[in-house]
């Protein structure tokens, strides 16, 4: 396990490429932030260890940009639908949310956590993108992958070289959903990296924070959904969150949570019962 001390690269300039929320800076940069020292990084780990399931794990300090927890954080594993969070990056990044798009032939292959899409019916981006985020929608996903690049293998082209662009050295994309498949992986401290980077970004933190939603297409077809977190819709201390499930990855969580006027991230992978980890960690937390 990695002490209390470890820094993540999470501050400083990475481009940000394409046409995505009005305010946001056009360049930062990913730094080395200082170590924390305080009574809460040393309480932490003491609460933690050996109490959680997961076995890779990273919490940040959002706010000061602080590892405040960390077990296993450089290990690669399968990240389930945490890929999305990459996914909506390139979306948010390149597209504007009132655009119109096509729900090409692919997504009609998806049969596995879908929203119910139907090929030729058009909708909103953004309503594709809230579908994606708040339901893990696989059919969203593929949907906004092929409307960017005409495939979801040109999309996770992209998805690569955004990550090498962010500095996520140790992260591979072989799909836009997080299907399992050869060679996809990341790691917890990447992913604190990615979050705190999409965190930034209205479109993307507005939709995670969404306990539930409802898109219409262009000819009038309404689809409803509720947040896969069941955290965000049980527990005020969880104000966002991403699921994700496969066999190959275990049980992932991404949440962010408010405690003692802070905003803190929480990454869990392969972990076989995330909201009993994440329960614990708040209640390390409010200690």
């Amino acid at each position: 396990m990695v002490g209390p001390l470890l820094s993540v690269l999470l501050l400083g300039t990475v481009p940000v490429w394409g046409i995505g929320d009005p305010g946001i800076p056009a360049a930062r940069d990913l730094r080395v932030a200082p170590p924390i020292a305080s009574d809460l990084a040393l309480s932490i780990p003491r609460s933690l260890a050996g109490g959680l399931s997961a076995s890779g794990v990273i919490i940040i300090d959002l706010d000061s940009a602080q590892t405040v927890y960390a077990d296993h954080p450089l290990e690669p594993r399968p990240m389930a639908s945490l890929t999305k969070l990459m996914t909506a990056l390139l979306i948010v990044e390149n597209h504007q949310l009132d655009e119109q798009v096509k729900i090409a032939s692919a997504v009609g292959a998806i049969r596995d956590n879908t929203v119910g899409l139907q090929v030729g019916d058009e909708y909103a981006l953004g309503d594709l993108l809230k579908a994606m985020l708040v339901f893990s929608a696989n059919d969203a996903a593929v949907a906004l992958a092929v409307h960017n690049a005409g495939s979801e293998d040109a999309f996770v082209e992209k998805m690569n070289d955004r990550a090498a662009a962010l500095g996520l050295s140790d992260t591979v994309y072989a799909t836009a959903t997080g299907f399992d498949a050869p060679g996809q992986h990341s790691t917890p401290r990447d992913l604190g990296i990615l979050t705190a980077f999409v965190l930034r970004f209205p479109s993307i933190a507005d939709r995670m924070a969404l306990t539930s939603g409802v898109i219409k297409s262009s000819s009038g077809t309404m689809l409803s959904f509720s947040h896969t977190h069941q955290l965000l819709r049980q527990d005020n201390a969880i104000t966002a969150g991403k699921t994700g499930t496969t066999d190959g990855a275990g049980q992932c969580l991404m949440s962010v949570f408010e405690e003692r006027g802070h905003r803190y991230a929480a990454v869990l992978l392969h972990s076989d019962d995330r909201y009993g980890d994440m329960r614990r960690i708040l209640s390390a937390f409010t200690r």
